[in-house]
């Protein structure tokens, strides 16, 4: 995919003395005292923004942050306190701009917070008004919120249809790159792991999937469904059984390729979903009427750790049990940490995932981690993501 970059930009001088706007992710957890408990998304930010200062622009960020009513500001809405950590950050004091998309007074070399985005009447419906009142406030667009990328909002894609220049910045092109190189041009074999409570919210990703992959590892309560379709017993188990038609196309499109869906042959379960319940292994086709599937049996970890060992591209969206439940966490811990001792390139997105990866401690291993949930479940789809689609479309002229 070819978009213009902001790298090449800055790198060749073409930012210095030029306003550019920043559409970045600063959406980030607080608690009720208005707290910041959680800040890896601010901390990605920052490079594009020293990146923008570096090059001797003025700049201006913004991002949303919450749900807030649109032209209702409420003081839970602001960004004050995502101002003061980035200040921290930045090494740097950060002013926070509110009432800003008539005008934003700043200087080459200084940096301000546009105060939350979706505060602005049209946002979310992309406004072509507002879209171009943000527009005339810059000269260079840089947009560097990968987790906003599938939404056409004002400040995501109108911005980028009528500034004079519209690029991606540096967490968005790495996510352009990841996905490239997984999904566009990947080293085989690509097995792709697709984990979570039901078919129906990622039933089209395994359709897509099932066209391109070479093994297609099901977990959680999906897995329960595509055992129901494979005629297996499942007891009382998280499952749909009015997709069970879809799982077996899934199963029999992949056969038709002459690729796989591995299908758990034992399986961790209990009596009650708890922290403290008792777990049993068992064979798969010994489970009870009244048991509970809530994990892969070690029998299975070892088989698809075997095939992520062997894999040439990994994507990985979804843990494969109650990996929260020690008791039920084996199987998503060795999965994990086959990923990290594969030599393929692995990329891997969605909250429960990132939770999995840090509670085993494997960063460091994966080859890309997507900061975008829904986004990088779109992507997954074979959908054209909003953002994706504009930049190309700018950068061809």
């Amino acid at each position: 995919m070819n978009v213009l970059r902001f790298s090449d930009i800055a790198a060749d001088g073409r930012a210095r003395g030029q306003r550019v706007f920043i559409r970045a992710d600063l959406n980030v957890p607080q608690d009720d005292a208005g707290h910041i408990t959680e800040d890896t998304r601010i901390r990605a930010s920052v490079p594009c923004i020293r990146m923008a200062l570096d090059a001797g622009a003025a700049v201006m960020v913004t991002s949303h942050l919450g749900r807030p009513t649109e032209g209702a500001f409420k003081p839970e809405d602001s960004l004050a306190p995502v101002a003061r950590r980035l200040g921290e950050l930045l090494g740097r004091e950060v002013p926070l701009v509110a009432d800003w998309v008539d005008g934003v007074d700043v200087a080459p070399g200084q940096v301000v917070l546009l105060e939350n985005c979706r505060v602005n009447k049209g946002e979310k419906k992309n406004d072509e008004t507002l879209a171009r009142k943000m527009a005339a406030l810059c000269d260079i667009f840089v947009h560097d919120a990968f987790g906003t990328a599938h939404r056409a909002e004002a400040s995501t894609y109108g911005i980028a249809q009528f500034a004079k220049i519209a690029c991606a910045g540096p967490l968005l092109a790495a996510e352009i790159d990841a996905i490239t190189k997984a999904l566009a041009h990947p080293k085989r074999p690509l097995v792709a792991i697709v984990a979570g409570s039901k078919v129906s919210t990622k039933l089209t990703i395994l359709q897509a999937l099932a066209a391109k992959v070479d093994g297609l590892i099901v977990g959680g309560g999906i897995a329960n469904t595509f055992l129901l379709a494979m005629g297996l017993p499942i007891g009382k188990s998280l499952a749909e059984a009015d997709l069970v038609g879809e799982a077996k196309a899934v199963i029999d499109a992949m056969q038709a390729r002459g690729a796989a869906v591995p299908i758990p042959v034992d399986v961790v379960t209990a009596k009650a979903f708890a922290a403290d319940a008792p777990a049993t292994v068992k064979a798969v086709a010994d489970v009870a009427a009244d048991d509970l599937i809530l994990d892969i049996g070690p029998q299975t970890a070892a088989i698809l750790a075997g095939q992520l060992k062997a894999a040439g591209t990994i994507v990985w969206n979804g843990p494969v049990g109650v990996f929260e439940f020690d008791a039920f966490a084996h199987g998503t811990e060795t999965v994990a940490r086959a990923i990290a001792a594969s030599p393929a390139f692995s990329i891997a997105g969605g909250g429960d995932t990132l939770a999995a990866i840090a509670k085993y401690g494997i960063e460091a291993e994966v080859g890309y981690i997507s900061t975008g949930g829904g986004a990088f479940l779109e992507v997954l789809e074979g959908k054209t993501l909003p953002a994706f689609e504009i930049l190309a479309r700018r950068a061809a002229g």
